[in-house]
């Protein structure tokens, strides 16, 4: 993958460098973790975002390639539907406008992101 990220960054997207953003969720933060449960889902999305941090590290370094982390926030989805009534009406997004925000972020992106972790809204989320 290397290869066509260094291809994509000489590429004239305007940006001057190469953006990977991964899909995670606020449940990986180890820092904002006051709710505890969801396990597994929690362990999954926690090794993405230490996958995704190694990565800015290490790609950061030798070429021009930015990763960083996205958590869309609570969407009705089939997933969070059991969840939702713990979520108020409007912290909870349709998938058009969660995908609206997350465009937002990636088109925004700067070479200085590389290795965050950004909510919806463009917030950062602590590790």
């Amino acid at each position: 993958m290397r290869p066509f990220l260094k291809i994509g960054a000489s590429l004239g997207t305007g940006k001057g460098f190469s953006l990977v953003a991964n899909m995670s969720a606020r449940v990986g933060s180890i820092g904002d973790n006051a709710l505890g449960g969801w396990h597994s889902y929690r362990a999954s999305k926690t090794a993405l975002n230490q996958l995704t941090k190694t990565a800015s590290v290490e790609l950061g370094k030798k070429d021009n390639i930015a990763c960083i982390l996205l958590h869309p926030g609570t969407v009705d989805t089939d997933l969070s539907r059991p969840f939702q009534r713990n979520v108020a009406k409007d912290k909870l997004f349709t998938r058009e406008f969660s995908v609206h925000k997350l465009l937002s972020i990636i088109d925004n992106a700067k070479k200085t992101d590389n290795g965050k972790f950004f909510a919806w809204d463009g917030q950062e989320i602590p590790w």
